[in-house]
């Protein structure tokens, strides 16, 4: 049955909202998570208790971001399309960290640095699927990834026990991966304004 186009009209602003909430939030987060990384460079004694309650609260709004971008219906459909369990993930983390900060502190590194790769990686098969959609900008997801991931693999490594080293090491992480979301959601969120709505 075909829609009306009144309706097609409505379902297309309800989608772009969407969209565009999922954009703006991603991009928030993003600078948001390269200003706690600046800060962790310039500071490096900065509190592992209060990081560990600042990140989770990063991480629990990013992965509430997360699933309303995969809920929304953008053009390319490739920035949000691993983002449902990942958003799960993320919300459940947050909330550990913010709830069981004594406990969760003493794994806060590895945890970040684990999700940082991750994160890498899944941006990896997105910088692949945007060359194959004839997206130009596909090489610069790419590279950020490959910068990131690196990244969170040497944080989850720790080549240094220093805890000056291994924080400023989490502050590098965290730019990169701020970084890497701010380049993915440019270059692969697309918003059109006139355009039907899937049915």
């Amino acid at each position: 049955m075909e829609l009306s186009k009144d309706k097609k009209g409505v379902l297309n602003l309800i989608s772009n909202k969407y969209i565009q909430a999922a954009k703006s939030g991603y991009i928030i987060v993003s600078v948001l998570l390269c200003m706690l990384g600046a800060a962790l460079i310039a500071d490096p004694t900065f509190s592992v208790l209060l990081l560990c309650r600042l990140s989770g609260l990063l991480l629990v709004l990013f992965g509430a971001i997360r699933i309303v971008g995969y809920v929304s219906k953008d053009l390319y459909r490739l920035a949000f399309q691993y983002d449902l369990a990942f958003g799960i993930l993320l919300i459940a983390l947050g909330a550990l960290m913010m709830l069981r900060t004594d406990k969760m502190a003493n794994v806060l590194f590895s945890i970040l640095g684990i999700y940082v790769l991750a994160d890498a990686l899944l941006k990896v098969q997105i910088a692949i699927d945007a060359k194959a959609f004839g997206i130009d900008s596909w090489w610069l997801i790419l590279a950020a990834a490959v910068v990131a991931g690196v990244a969170g693999f040497l944080l989850v490594l720790r080549p240094s026990e220093s805890a000056g080293a291994v924080m400023i090491s989490l502050g590098a992480a965290l730019l990169a991966e701020g970084a890497l979301n701010f380049i993915t959601i440019l270059a692969a969120v697309k918003i059109v304004r006139r355009r039907g709505p899937d049915v």
